[in-house]
């Protein structure tokens, strides 16, 4: 039976495997689901050799290949992207190469697909640091000028690539992202211990939980300012307010981070940093509820994460979050006064947190990394015809 051979280009995946990471992992491991009439599909993973024990064990339907080890450096990654990477492909006589995050080799001639994860570089350049939104708004627009398919996570992002690019050669194809629900799941109550160790909670303290890297768009300095105006308001009332635990890495908002380094422990807000994987369900779906007032995502993945969990989501209607959300949020706008209220209607209306968190668990379900490898599997079959 005829096959295509693809060629996935994973040496972007980070070291701790987050971001690109996930969707690099979610895709690889479900494409041997597709694998029905038609040309089959053959497929390879190249990764960073720290990386290739995990890729070997998670999809063992994939050849896994090991990139040199200077890829470890970014500079030279990309240059072997350009170089060693088409020479890899050519060895296996790939059909298609993916490129999962924004960049591709020039010196390849096969068929091509490339996935963005985001349009906010052109819409709002103001939340990424300067070497950032050049480097991918180049890369964006060089892909949709010339690729034959680019992939984007949801429509709002594929609207809004359509709106700043002029002249889109690409057939640009979303493909939401899913979450691995042996991962992200109702927690036991011993997980939520867990996650409540994890997170440096006094014991039997109630909590409201942030995920995502502290850079601009995450708006965290609006959730602190919310979070305080709420327990202001709470402790004038006697009534009690969980703690606010952010978990997740520090980026390039500066505001947010004096702030967070000007709190005291009565405050009562907890920045515990990167989480294990495996306390992620217990820290979610065991917080009273989860916030994440982003100002705008390509997709908006802790959102669904959340909600795999079985939490009460707190988020905002800008670009993609409304299409992952959908009924089972609760939103607001992304303003300390709009926030706090919500939140505020929240802490008073246990009722209404349980019916979310119902919603939520259904909601998840729409979102498989099934779905999304086979919109993965079309566009290598379709690119290699």
């Amino acid at each position: 039976m005829p096959h295509t051979t693809v060629l996935i280009d994973g040496t972007a995946v980070p070291r701790n495997l987050g971001g690109v990471g996930r969707y690099v992992e979610g895709v690889v491991s479900h494409l041997v689901d597709h694998q029905r009439s038609g040309p089959q599909l053959d497929v390879h993973l190249v990764v960073r050799p720290a990386h290739v024990a995990h890729f070997r064990s998670i999809a063992p339907d994939v050849t896994v290949h090991a990139a040199p080890g200077w890829t470890d450096s970014v500079p030279l990654r990309f240059v072997w992207e350009q170089t060693g990477l088409p020479a890899l492909a050519r060895r296996l006589h790939a059909d298609v190469l993916h490129s999962p995050h924004y960049t591709y080799p020039f010196a390849w001639r096969g068929g091509s697909v490339v996935t963005l994860h985001d349009a906010t570089f052109f819409s709002n350049p103001e939340w990424h640091s300067r070497t950032k939104r050049t480097f991918f708004t180049w890369w964006s627009r060089r892909s949709l000028r010339s690729r034959p398919v680019v992939l984007v996570p949801s429509a709002a992002t594929a609207t809004e690539a359509a709106r700043v690019v002029r002249q889109i050669r690409a057939d640009v194809r979303v493909a939401p992202l899913g979450v691995d629900r042996a991962v992200f799941h109702e927690p036991s109550t011993a997980e939520v211990e867990d996650a409540r160790i994890a997170a440096t909670l006094p014991e039997d303290a109630p909590w409201i939980a942030f995920l995502g890297t502290i850079e601009p768009r995450k708006n965290v300095t609006v959730l602190l300012d919310a979070y305080a105006a709420v327990r202001a308001a709470r402790d004038a009332t006697g009534s009690v307010t969980p703690w606010l635990v952010l978990s997740g890495a520090r980026g390039w908002d500066t505001a947010a981070i004096e702030r967070l380094d000007a709190l005291r422990d009565t405050d009562h807000v907890v920045e515990a940093g990167y989480l294990p994987l495996e306390d992620l369900s217990g820290f979610l779906g065991g917080a009273d509820f989860v916030v994440y007032p982003s100002l705008g995502e390509g997709f908006g993945l802790p959102v669904v994460e959340a909600m795999a969990a079985g939490a009460c989501v707190v988020t905002t209607r800008r670009l993609s979050l409304p299409e992952v959300g959908g009924d089972a949020a609760v939103y607001a706008e992304p303003t300390v006064d709009d926030l706090a209220a919500v939140m505020a209607r929240l802490l008073d209306d246990p009722d209404l947190v349980a019916r979310h968190r119902t919603a939520s668990l259904e909601r998840a379900d729409d979102f498989t990394w099934e779905a999304t490898a086979a919109v993965h599997a079309d566009a290598y079959r379709q690119v290699a015809r």
